[in-house]
């Protein structure tokens, strides 16, 4: 009897093997691979420079120099800081009922402080802010032993 139940087991497991084999047809809309392929482009260019292209880092600081609910106030004193400063990105946001100007893409606290110290004559009510920036625009032509 343990012979046979033995048997019977052992063919059991043999037909169960066999059910295992099959086919897997995968359906997925081609432009999956267009998608993946601009990705590792991505991913491959990450480390060069695209010259004249913002690239979004992490966090960083920006100084809040103007903010207000007259439209054309605030855009007045973004000319103004333009003039006074044209090296630096200002950054206009509206968050109801304000208008507010940010200006600059500083990686460190520091570097916004200065700033701050910097334009207070003209601009007496700064803060800084730490939100997402622009990393700043890396000049190709200058290498560190040049700096």
């Amino acid at each position: 009897m343990k012979i046979t139940l033995t048997f019977i087991f052992c063919l059991f497991l043999f037909t169960a093997s066999f059910a295992q084999k099959g086919e897997v047809i995968v359906i997925k809309d081609p432009l999956i691979d267009s998608l993946i392929a601009k990705r590792s482009e991505v991913y491959k260019t990450a480390g060069e420079a695209k010259v004249g292209k913002p690239i979004v880092s992490s966090y960083g600081y920006r100084v809040q120099i103007f903010y207000g609910s007259d439209r054309r106030e605030v855009f007045n004193q973004q000319a103004r800081f333009k003039t006074l400063y044209p090296k630096f990105n200002t950054y206009l946001i509206y968050k109801e009922p304000n208008y507010y100007i940010r200006v600059g893409d500083f990686r460190t606290r520091l570097e916004a402080q200065r700033l701050m110290n910097e334009i207070r004559p003209a601009f007496p009510t700064l803060f800084i802010f730490r939100e997402k920036i622009n990393a700043p625009q890396l000049d190709p032509t200058t290498t560190d032993d040049q700096k």
